[in-house]
Protein backbone atom coordinates (compact mmCIF):
# COMPACT_ATOMS: atom_id res chain seq x y z
CA UNK A 1 0.00 0.00 0.00
CA UNK A 2 1.18 3.49 -0.77
CA UNK A 3 2.27 5.45 2.29
CA UNK A 4 0.13 8.36 1.13
CA UNK A 5 -3.61 8.92 1.26
CA UNK A 6 -4.68 9.34 -2.37
CA UNK A 7 -7.69 9.12 -4.64
CA UNK A 8 -10.85 7.68 -3.14
CA UNK A 9 -9.20 7.54 0.28
CA UNK A 10 -9.64 11.31 0.52
CA UNK A 11 -13.41 10.84 0.54
CA UNK A 12 -13.09 8.39 3.42
CA UNK A 13 -11.50 11.11 5.55
CA UNK A 14 -13.82 13.81 4.24
CA UNK A 15 -15.12 14.76 7.73
CA UNK A 16 -11.60 15.81 8.70
CA UNK A 17 -10.95 17.57 5.38
CA UNK A 18 -14.22 19.50 5.59
CA UNK A 19 -13.47 20.71 9.11
CA UNK A 20 -9.91 21.62 8.14
CA UNK A 21 -11.16 23.72 5.24
CA UNK A 22 -13.79 25.32 7.47
CA UNK A 23 -11.29 26.20 10.17
CA UNK A 24 -8.80 27.65 7.66
CA UNK A 25 -11.53 29.73 6.06
CA UNK A 26 -12.46 30.86 9.58
CA UNK A 27 -8.93 32.15 10.06
CA UNK A 28 -9.21 34.13 6.82
CA UNK A 29 -12.57 35.50 7.97
CA UNK A 30 -10.84 36.82 11.09
CA UNK A 31 -8.34 38.63 8.90
CA UNK A 32 -10.54 40.12 6.19
CA UNK A 33 -14.20 40.34 7.26
CA UNK A 34 -15.20 43.57 9.07
CA UNK A 35 -15.75 43.29 12.80
CA UNK A 36 -19.43 44.16 12.62
CA UNK A 37 -20.39 41.17 10.49
CA UNK A 38 -17.66 38.76 11.45
CA UNK A 39 -19.49 36.87 14.18
CA UNK A 40 -22.47 35.89 12.02
CA UNK A 41 -20.13 34.65 9.30
CA UNK A 42 -18.15 32.56 11.78
CA UNK A 43 -21.27 31.05 13.33
CA UNK A 44 -22.71 30.02 9.96
CA UNK A 45 -19.34 28.75 8.72
CA UNK A 46 -18.76 26.64 11.85
CA UNK A 47 -22.22 25.09 11.93
CA UNK A 48 -22.21 24.39 8.19
CA UNK A 49 -18.73 22.84 8.44
CA UNK A 50 -19.81 20.41 11.18
CA UNK A 51 -23.01 19.47 9.34
CA UNK A 52 -21.00 18.93 6.14
CA UNK A 53 -18.62 16.73 8.17
CA UNK A 54 -21.64 14.68 9.23
CA UNK A 55 -22.54 14.25 5.56
CA UNK A 56 -18.97 13.11 4.93
CA UNK A 57 -19.35 10.67 7.81
CA UNK A 58 -22.37 9.15 6.07
CA UNK A 59 -20.25 8.56 2.96
CA UNK A 60 -17.56 6.88 5.06
CA UNK A 61 -20.14 4.75 6.83
CA UNK A 62 -21.63 3.56 3.55
CA UNK A 63 -18.28 2.71 1.96
CA UNK A 64 -16.42 1.03 4.82
CA UNK A 65 -17.30 -2.30 6.38
CA UNK A 66 -16.66 -1.87 10.14
CA UNK A 67 -15.79 -5.57 10.34
CA UNK A 68 -13.00 -5.14 7.78
CA UNK A 69 -10.62 -2.41 8.98
CA UNK A 70 -8.97 -0.16 6.44
CA UNK A 71 -5.49 1.31 6.87
CA UNK A 72 -4.74 4.68 5.29
CA UNK A 73 -1.51 6.61 4.97
CA UNK A 74 0.66 3.54 5.34
CA UNK A 75 -0.70 2.84 8.83
CA UNK A 76 -1.05 6.40 10.14
CA UNK A 77 -4.85 6.38 10.07
CA UNK A 78 -7.02 3.41 11.02
CA UNK A 79 -10.52 3.24 9.60
CA UNK A 80 -12.59 0.61 11.39
CA UNK A 81 -15.75 0.32 13.46
CA UNK A 82 -14.21 2.17 16.39
CA UNK A 83 -13.16 5.11 14.21
CA UNK A 84 -16.48 5.34 12.40
CA UNK A 85 -18.70 5.28 15.48
CA UNK A 86 -16.30 7.39 17.54
CA UNK A 87 -16.41 10.12 14.92
CA UNK A 88 -20.20 10.08 14.87
CA UNK A 89 -20.36 10.50 18.65
CA UNK A 90 -17.76 13.29 18.56
CA UNK A 91 -19.44 15.14 15.69
CA UNK A 92 -22.80 15.05 17.48
CA UNK A 93 -21.21 16.44 20.63
CA UNK A 94 -19.28 19.02 18.59
CA UNK A 95 -22.42 20.23 16.82
CA UNK A 96 -24.25 20.66 20.13
CA UNK A 97 -21.31 22.37 21.86
CA UNK A 98 -20.57 24.79 19.02
CA UNK A 99 -24.28 25.56 18.92
CA UNK A 100 -24.00 26.66 22.55
CA UNK A 101 -21.09 28.90 21.62
CA UNK A 102 -23.10 30.39 18.75
CA UNK A 103 -25.99 31.63 20.93
CA UNK A 104 -24.96 35.10 22.03
CA UNK A 105 -28.33 36.19 23.40
CA UNK A 106 -28.22 39.33 25.51
CA UNK A 107 -25.10 38.37 27.39
CA UNK A 108 -22.44 36.22 25.77
CA UNK A 109 -20.47 33.76 27.88
CA UNK A 110 -17.32 34.99 26.13
CA UNK A 111 -15.42 38.17 26.81
CA UNK A 112 -15.49 40.84 24.12
CA UNK A 113 -11.72 41.13 24.59
CA UNK A 114 -10.30 38.48 26.98
CA UNK A 115 -7.25 40.69 27.59
CA UNK A 116 -9.40 43.54 28.96
CA UNK A 117 -9.40 43.95 32.72
CA UNK A 118 -12.91 43.16 34.05
CA UNK A 119 -14.83 46.38 34.71
CA UNK A 120 -12.18 48.56 33.06
CA UNK A 121 -12.79 51.37 30.61
CA UNK A 122 -11.26 49.20 27.88
CA UNK A 123 -13.88 46.53 28.48
CA UNK A 124 -16.64 49.13 28.62
CA UNK A 125 -15.50 50.48 25.26
CA UNK A 126 -15.43 46.98 23.73
CA UNK A 127 -18.97 46.30 24.94
CA UNK A 128 -20.29 49.69 23.82
CA UNK A 129 -18.94 49.19 20.31
CA UNK A 130 -20.35 45.66 20.18
CA UNK A 131 -16.93 44.15 19.65
CA UNK A 132 -16.77 40.39 20.12
CA UNK A 133 -13.76 38.17 19.54
CA UNK A 134 -14.79 35.41 17.15
CA UNK A 135 -11.60 33.42 16.65
CA UNK A 136 -13.05 30.98 19.18
CA UNK A 137 -15.02 29.34 16.35
CA UNK A 138 -12.05 28.31 14.14
CA UNK A 139 -10.22 27.33 17.33
CA UNK A 140 -13.11 25.04 18.23
CA UNK A 141 -13.05 23.52 14.74
CA UNK A 142 -9.31 22.88 14.95
CA UNK A 143 -9.83 21.16 18.30
CA UNK A 144 -12.68 19.11 16.83
CA UNK A 145 -10.34 17.87 14.08
CA UNK A 146 -8.00 16.59 16.77
CA UNK A 147 -10.89 14.83 18.50
CA UNK A 148 -11.82 13.04 15.26
CA UNK A 149 -8.25 11.90 14.60
CA UNK A 150 -7.46 10.86 18.19
CA UNK A 151 -9.31 7.49 18.20
CA UNK A 152 -8.25 6.82 14.58
CA UNK A 153 -4.52 7.37 15.03
CA UNK A 154 -2.41 4.42 13.92
CA UNK A 155 0.94 5.73 15.06
CA UNK A 156 2.33 7.58 18.04
CA UNK A 157 3.24 10.51 15.81
CA UNK A 158 -0.36 11.05 14.70
CA UNK A 159 -1.62 10.31 18.22
CA UNK A 160 0.59 12.99 19.72
CA UNK A 161 -0.23 15.55 17.02
CA UNK A 162 -3.94 14.91 17.56
CA UNK A 163 -3.44 15.31 21.32
CA UNK A 164 -1.83 18.72 20.86
CA UNK A 165 -4.35 19.85 18.23
CA UNK A 166 -7.07 19.09 20.78
CA UNK A 167 -5.32 20.78 23.67
CA UNK A 168 -3.74 23.97 22.33
CA UNK A 169 -7.02 25.64 21.25
CA UNK A 170 -8.63 24.66 24.55
CA UNK A 171 -5.86 26.34 26.54
CA UNK A 172 -6.85 29.59 24.83
CA UNK A 173 -10.60 29.05 24.92
CA UNK A 174 -10.55 28.30 28.64
CA UNK A 175 -9.31 31.84 29.33
CA UNK A 176 -12.06 33.69 27.45
CA UNK A 177 -14.90 33.81 29.99
CA UNK A 178 -16.67 37.16 30.19
CA UNK A 179 -17.54 36.92 33.87
CA UNK A 180 -15.06 35.86 36.56
CA UNK A 181 -12.27 36.57 34.08
CA UNK A 182 -9.41 36.10 36.51
CA UNK A 183 -10.67 32.66 37.53
CA UNK A 184 -10.94 31.82 33.83
CA UNK A 185 -7.38 32.89 33.12
CA UNK A 186 -6.08 31.05 36.17
CA UNK A 187 -7.89 27.91 35.01
CA UNK A 188 -6.31 28.18 31.57
CA UNK A 189 -2.85 28.54 33.11
CA UNK A 190 -3.35 25.44 35.26
CA UNK A 191 -4.68 23.51 32.27
CA UNK A 192 -1.68 24.51 30.16
CA UNK A 193 0.93 23.61 32.80
CA UNK A 194 -0.61 20.27 33.71
CA UNK A 195 -1.31 19.52 30.05
CA UNK A 196 2.35 20.01 29.19
CA UNK A 197 3.26 17.79 32.13
CA UNK A 198 0.99 14.99 30.90
CA UNK A 199 2.37 15.33 27.35
CA UNK A 200 5.84 14.68 28.75
CA UNK A 201 4.65 11.37 30.21
CA UNK A 202 3.02 10.50 26.90
CA UNK A 203 6.15 11.27 24.88
CA UNK A 204 8.41 9.34 27.25
CA UNK A 205 6.11 6.33 27.03
CA UNK A 206 6.09 6.54 23.25
CA UNK A 207 9.89 6.74 23.19
CA UNK A 208 10.19 3.64 25.37
CA UNK A 209 7.75 1.72 23.17
CA UNK A 210 9.71 2.81 20.11
CA UNK A 211 12.85 1.46 21.75
CA UNK A 212 10.98 -1.74 22.56
CA UNK A 213 9.61 -2.41 19.07
CA UNK A 214 11.66 -0.22 16.72
CA UNK A 215 8.48 1.33 15.35
CA UNK A 216 6.05 4.16 16.06
CA UNK A 217 3.12 2.29 14.51
CA UNK A 218 0.59 0.79 16.90
CA UNK A 219 0.22 -2.27 14.68
CA UNK A 220 3.95 -3.02 14.76
CA UNK A 221 4.10 -2.55 18.52
CA UNK A 222 1.02 -4.78 18.93
CA UNK A 223 2.63 -7.55 16.90
CA UNK A 224 5.89 -7.21 18.85
CA UNK A 225 4.08 -7.38 22.19
CA UNK A 226 1.93 -10.28 21.02
CA UNK A 227 5.02 -12.29 20.07
CA UNK A 228 6.86 -11.52 23.30
CA UNK A 229 9.58 -9.45 21.62
CA UNK A 230 11.88 -7.57 24.02
CA UNK A 231 11.53 -7.20 27.75
CA UNK A 232 8.18 -7.27 29.53
CA UNK A 233 9.33 -4.58 31.95
CA UNK A 234 10.18 -2.19 29.15
CA UNK A 235 6.84 -2.78 27.46
CA UNK A 236 4.93 -2.37 30.72
CA UNK A 237 6.72 0.87 31.59
CA UNK A 238 6.04 2.35 28.16
CA UNK A 239 2.36 1.40 28.32
CA UNK A 240 1.96 2.88 31.83
CA UNK A 241 3.51 6.21 30.82
CA UNK A 242 1.32 6.50 27.74
CA UNK A 243 -1.73 5.58 29.82
CA UNK A 244 -0.88 8.37 32.28
CA UNK A 245 -0.85 10.88 29.43
CA UNK A 246 -4.24 9.65 28.21
CA UNK A 247 -5.75 9.33 31.69
CA UNK A 248 -4.99 13.00 32.26
CA UNK A 249 -7.38 13.86 29.42
CA UNK A 250 -10.08 11.59 30.83
CA UNK A 251 -9.88 13.28 34.24
CA UNK A 252 -9.05 10.06 36.10
CA UNK A 253 -7.52 10.35 39.57
CA UNK A 254 -4.81 11.09 40.57
CA UNK A 255 -4.44 12.92 37.25
CA UNK A 256 -7.61 14.94 37.76
CA UNK A 257 -6.29 18.08 39.51
CA UNK A 258 -7.03 20.33 36.54
CA UNK A 259 -10.64 19.21 36.12
CA UNK A 260 -12.58 21.13 38.85
CA UNK A 261 -10.71 24.40 38.32
CA UNK A 262 -10.93 24.35 34.53
CA UNK A 263 -14.58 23.28 34.49
CA UNK A 264 -15.40 26.12 36.88
CA UNK A 265 -13.30 28.81 35.22
CA UNK A 266 -13.82 28.14 31.50
CA UNK A 267 -16.79 29.66 29.64
CA UNK A 268 -19.68 27.25 30.14
CA UNK A 269 -19.99 26.26 26.42
CA UNK A 270 -16.28 25.36 26.47
CA UNK A 271 -16.74 23.42 29.70
CA UNK A 272 -19.50 21.39 28.08
CA UNK A 273 -17.32 20.79 25.03
CA UNK A 274 -14.40 19.59 27.15
CA UNK A 275 -16.50 17.50 29.52
CA UNK A 276 -18.27 15.66 26.71
CA UNK A 277 -16.08 15.74 23.59
CA UNK A 278 -12.56 15.60 25.01
CA UNK A 279 -13.47 12.90 27.52
CA UNK A 280 -15.10 10.78 24.80
CA UNK A 281 -12.16 11.05 22.39
CA UNK A 282 -9.63 10.40 25.16
CA UNK A 283 -11.37 7.25 26.39
CA UNK A 284 -11.81 5.89 22.87
CA UNK A 285 -8.16 6.55 22.02
CA UNK A 286 -7.18 4.95 25.33
CA UNK A 287 -9.32 1.91 24.48
CA UNK A 288 -7.62 1.46 21.12
CA UNK A 289 -4.15 1.83 22.59
CA UNK A 290 -4.72 -0.47 25.56
CA UNK A 291 -6.61 -3.19 23.70
CA UNK A 292 -3.94 -3.30 20.99
CA UNK A 293 -0.76 -2.92 23.01
CA UNK A 294 -1.52 -3.22 26.70
CA UNK A 295 -3.49 -6.47 26.77
CA UNK A 296 -0.42 -8.77 26.47
CA UNK A 297 0.93 -7.25 29.71
CA UNK A 298 -2.43 -6.46 31.31
CA UNK A 299 -1.65 -8.86 34.16
CA UNK A 300 1.39 -6.69 34.87
CA UNK A 301 -0.71 -3.52 34.82
CA UNK A 302 -3.70 -4.81 36.75
CA UNK A 303 -2.71 -3.29 40.09
CA UNK A 304 -2.05 0.11 38.51
CA UNK A 305 -5.36 0.17 36.64
CA UNK A 306 -7.39 -1.08 39.59
CA UNK A 307 -5.88 1.55 41.89
CA UNK A 308 -6.61 4.29 39.35
CA UNK A 309 -10.21 3.11 38.83
CA UNK A 310 -10.98 2.83 42.55
CA UNK A 311 -9.27 6.12 43.41
CA UNK A 312 -11.12 7.86 40.57
CA UNK A 313 -14.49 6.65 41.82
CA UNK A 314 -13.67 7.63 45.42
CA UNK A 315 -12.45 11.13 44.51
CA UNK A 316 -15.36 11.82 42.17
CA UNK A 317 -17.89 10.57 44.69
CA UNK A 318 -16.79 12.03 48.00
CA UNK A 319 -15.25 15.28 46.79
CA UNK A 320 -18.40 15.97 44.80
CA UNK A 321 -20.59 15.77 47.90
CA UNK A 322 -19.02 18.86 49.50
CA UNK A 323 -19.21 21.13 46.45
CA UNK A 324 -21.39 24.24 46.54
CA UNK A 325 -20.66 25.28 42.96
CA UNK A 326 -22.73 23.52 40.27
CA UNK A 327 -19.92 23.42 37.73
CA UNK A 328 -17.44 22.04 40.25
CA UNK A 329 -20.02 19.46 41.31
CA UNK A 330 -20.38 18.31 37.70
CA UNK A 331 -16.59 18.29 37.40
CA UNK A 332 -16.30 15.75 40.22
CA UNK A 333 -19.27 13.91 38.73
CA UNK A 334 -17.27 13.59 35.50
CA UNK A 335 -14.36 12.16 37.50
CA UNK A 336 -16.64 9.53 39.03
CA UNK A 337 -17.96 8.65 35.55
CA UNK A 338 -14.37 8.26 34.35
CA UNK A 339 -13.90 5.64 37.05
CA UNK A 340 -16.98 3.79 35.83
CA UNK A 341 -15.75 3.74 32.22
CA UNK A 342 -12.36 2.44 33.32
CA UNK A 343 -14.13 -0.76 34.38
CA UNK A 344 -14.81 -1.55 30.71
CA UNK A 345 -11.15 -0.86 29.89
CA UNK A 346 -9.98 -3.21 32.64
CA UNK A 347 -12.51 -5.90 31.66
CA UNK A 348 -11.11 -6.29 28.10
CA UNK A 349 -14.42 -7.89 27.13
CA UNK A 350 -15.54 -8.37 23.51
CA UNK A 351 -18.24 -5.76 24.11
CA UNK A 352 -16.08 -3.31 26.07
CA UNK A 353 -15.61 -1.02 23.08
CA UNK A 354 -19.32 -0.78 22.33
CA UNK A 355 -20.03 -0.21 26.03
CA UNK A 356 -17.54 2.69 26.11
CA UNK A 357 -19.03 4.17 22.94
CA UNK A 358 -22.57 4.06 24.32
CA UNK A 359 -21.49 5.45 27.69
CA UNK A 360 -19.68 8.34 26.03
CA UNK A 361 -22.69 9.13 23.85
CA UNK A 362 -25.12 8.98 26.77
CA UNK A 363 -22.86 10.93 29.09
CA UNK A 364 -21.90 13.44 26.40
CA UNK A 365 -25.48 14.33 25.43
CA UNK A 366 -26.56 14.75 29.06
CA UNK A 367 -23.43 16.77 29.87
CA UNK A 368 -23.86 19.23 27.02
CA UNK A 369 -27.50 19.62 28.01
CA UNK A 370 -26.67 20.21 31.67
CA UNK A 371 -24.08 22.87 30.90
CA UNK A 372 -26.50 24.49 28.45
CA UNK A 373 -28.94 24.87 31.34
CA UNK A 374 -26.19 26.32 33.54
CA UNK A 375 -25.39 28.84 30.79
CA UNK A 376 -28.93 30.24 31.01
CA UNK A 377 -29.31 30.51 34.79
CA UNK A 378 -27.91 33.95 35.68
CA UNK A 379 -27.59 36.13 38.76
CA UNK A 380 -29.56 39.36 38.92
CA UNK A 381 -28.60 42.46 40.86
CA UNK A 382 -30.96 44.44 43.09
CA UNK A 383 -31.81 46.73 40.19
CA UNK A 384 -32.66 43.73 37.99
CA UNK A 385 -29.54 43.81 35.84
CA UNK A 386 -28.47 40.43 34.47
CA UNK A 387 -25.07 39.25 35.67
CA UNK A 388 -22.90 36.16 35.45
CA UNK A 389 -23.98 32.57 35.86
CA UNK A 390 -25.60 31.60 39.16
CA UNK A 391 -23.31 28.69 39.88
CA UNK A 392 -24.02 28.37 43.61
CA UNK A 393 -26.41 25.51 44.27
CA UNK A 394 -28.34 27.65 46.78
CA UNK A 395 -29.08 30.19 44.04
CA UNK A 396 -31.09 27.58 42.13
CA UNK A 397 -33.75 27.49 44.84
CA UNK A 398 -37.26 27.39 43.40
CA UNK A 399 -36.16 27.16 39.77
CA UNK A 400 -38.77 24.43 39.28
CA UNK A 401 -41.48 26.95 40.17
CA UNK A 402 -40.18 29.97 38.28
CA UNK A 403 -38.89 28.17 35.16
CA UNK A 404 -40.42 24.68 35.15
CA UNK A 405 -39.31 23.64 31.65
CA UNK A 406 -35.67 24.46 32.38
CA UNK A 407 -35.74 22.67 35.74
CA UNK A 408 -37.44 19.66 34.14
CA UNK A 409 -34.69 19.39 31.53
CA UNK A 410 -32.01 19.66 34.21
CA UNK A 411 -33.81 16.96 36.16
CA UNK A 412 -33.64 14.63 33.15
CA UNK A 413 -29.89 15.15 32.93
CA UNK A 414 -29.40 14.62 36.67
CA UNK A 415 -31.42 11.39 36.55
CA UNK A 416 -29.23 10.20 33.69
CA UNK A 417 -26.04 11.01 35.62
CA UNK A 418 -27.43 9.08 38.58
CA UNK A 419 -28.21 6.08 36.38
CA UNK A 420 -31.98 6.01 36.95
CA UNK A 421 -33.89 3.59 34.65
CA UNK A 422 -35.43 4.88 31.43
CA UNK A 423 -32.53 7.28 30.94
CA UNK A 424 -29.43 6.90 28.79
CA UNK A 425 -27.21 6.95 31.87
CA UNK A 426 -28.84 3.81 33.25
CA UNK A 427 -28.20 1.87 30.04
CA UNK A 428 -24.65 3.21 29.86
CA UNK A 429 -23.86 2.05 33.38
CA UNK A 430 -25.59 -1.27 32.77
CA UNK A 431 -23.51 -2.16 29.70
CA UNK A 432 -20.26 -1.00 31.30
CA UNK A 433 -20.93 -2.91 34.53
CA UNK A 434 -22.01 -5.98 32.55
CA UNK A 435 -18.74 -5.82 30.64
CA UNK A 436 -16.87 -5.60 33.95
CA UNK A 437 -18.62 -8.68 35.34
CA UNK A 438 -17.92 -10.69 32.20
CA UNK A 439 -14.28 -9.59 32.37
CA UNK A 440 -13.80 -10.66 35.99
CA UNK A 441 -13.91 -7.17 37.53
CA UNK A 442 -16.91 -7.90 39.75
CA UNK A 443 -15.30 -6.21 42.76
CA UNK A 444 -14.89 -3.00 40.77
CA UNK A 445 -18.52 -3.21 39.68
CA UNK A 446 -19.68 -3.53 43.29
CA UNK A 447 -17.59 -0.48 44.24
CA UNK A 448 -19.00 1.41 41.25
CA UNK A 449 -22.60 0.59 42.20
CA UNK A 450 -21.99 1.86 45.73
CA UNK A 451 -20.28 4.99 44.40
CA UNK A 452 -23.12 5.54 41.94
CA UNK A 453 -25.64 5.37 44.77
CA UNK A 454 -23.64 7.91 46.79
CA UNK A 455 -23.22 10.31 43.85
CA UNK A 456 -27.00 10.32 43.51
CA UNK A 457 -27.01 12.32 46.75
CA UNK A 458 -25.51 15.42 45.21
CA UNK A 459 -27.62 15.13 42.06
CA UNK A 460 -30.80 14.95 44.10
CA UNK A 461 -29.54 17.70 46.38
CA UNK A 462 -29.68 20.04 43.39
CA UNK A 463 -33.07 18.60 42.41
CA UNK A 464 -34.40 19.22 45.94
CA UNK A 465 -33.11 22.79 45.80
CA UNK A 466 -34.94 23.40 42.51
CA UNK A 467 -38.25 21.87 43.50
CA UNK A 468 -38.60 21.91 47.28
CA UNK A 469 -37.23 25.32 48.27
CA UNK A 470 -38.76 28.76 47.83
CA UNK A 471 -37.43 30.86 44.94
CA UNK A 472 -34.37 32.80 45.99
CA UNK A 473 -35.12 35.78 43.79
CA UNK A 474 -31.42 35.94 42.95
CA UNK A 475 -31.57 34.31 39.52
CA UNK A 476 -33.19 34.83 36.16
CA UNK A 477 -32.98 32.98 32.87
CA UNK A 478 -31.06 34.83 30.18
CA UNK A 479 -32.72 35.73 26.90
CA UNK A 480 -31.29 33.77 24.00
CA UNK A 481 -31.43 33.57 20.24
CA UNK A 482 -33.25 30.25 20.62
CA UNK A 483 -30.27 28.01 19.95
CA UNK A 484 -29.49 26.98 23.54
CA UNK A 485 -33.14 26.13 24.39
CA UNK A 486 -33.26 23.99 21.25
CA UNK A 487 -30.04 22.22 22.29
CA UNK A 488 -31.45 21.59 25.77
CA UNK A 489 -34.63 20.11 24.30
CA UNK A 490 -32.69 17.90 21.86
CA UNK A 491 -30.36 16.65 24.62
CA UNK A 492 -33.26 15.90 26.97
CA UNK A 493 -35.17 13.99 24.30
CA UNK A 494 -32.04 12.09 23.24
CA UNK A 495 -31.31 11.19 26.89
CA UNK A 496 -34.78 9.69 27.23
CA UNK A 497 -34.74 8.02 23.78
CA UNK A 498 -31.38 6.34 24.44
CA UNK A 499 -32.75 5.08 27.74
CA UNK A 500 -35.99 3.71 26.32
CA UNK A 501 -34.77 2.36 22.95
CA UNK A 502 -31.02 1.72 23.26
CA UNK A 503 -30.89 -1.52 21.30
CA UNK A 504 -30.57 0.07 17.87
CA UNK A 505 -27.55 2.11 18.90
CA UNK A 506 -25.97 -0.79 20.79
CA UNK A 507 -26.31 -3.08 17.78
CA UNK A 508 -24.38 -0.62 15.64
CA UNK A 509 -21.72 -0.07 18.30
CA UNK A 510 -21.19 -3.83 18.59
CA UNK A 511 -19.38 -3.62 15.23
CA UNK A 512 -16.71 -1.45 16.84
CA UNK A 513 -14.69 -4.31 18.31
CA UNK A 514 -11.02 -3.48 17.91
CA UNK A 515 -9.22 -5.89 15.61
CA UNK A 516 -5.46 -6.15 15.12
CA UNK A 517 -5.57 -6.19 11.34
CA UNK A 518 -2.87 -3.92 10.02
CA UNK A 519 -1.25 -4.45 6.65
Amino acid sequence: MSPHIVGADLLLISPIIVLLVGSMVGVLVEAFVPVTGRRNVQVVLSMVSIMAALVGWVYTFLHVDPAQPRVLGGGEYLLDGLTIWSQLVILIIGLLAVGMMADAGVDSAFAAQPADIPGSRAEELSLRKGYQRTELFPLALFSLIGLLVFPAAGSFLVLFIALEVISLPLYVLSATARHRRLISQEAAAKYFVLGAFSSAFFLMGGAILFGYSGSLYLGDIARASGHGVGGVTMLSLGVVLVLIGLLFKTGAAPFHAWTPDVYQGAPTPITGYMAAGVKAAAFLALARFFFLIGVPVSWNLAVFLWIVAILTMIVGTFWGIVQEDVKRMLAFSSIAHAGFVLIAIIAKDDHSTSAILFYMLAYGVATVGAFAVIALVRRVSEDGALGGEANQIADWAGLGKTHPWLAAAMMVFLLSFAGIPLTAGFVGKFVVFASGIRGGATVLVVIAVIASAITAYYYFRLARTMYMEAPSGKVEVANTQGIIPTIIAVCALATIALGVLPQFVLQGFDLATIVVAFT
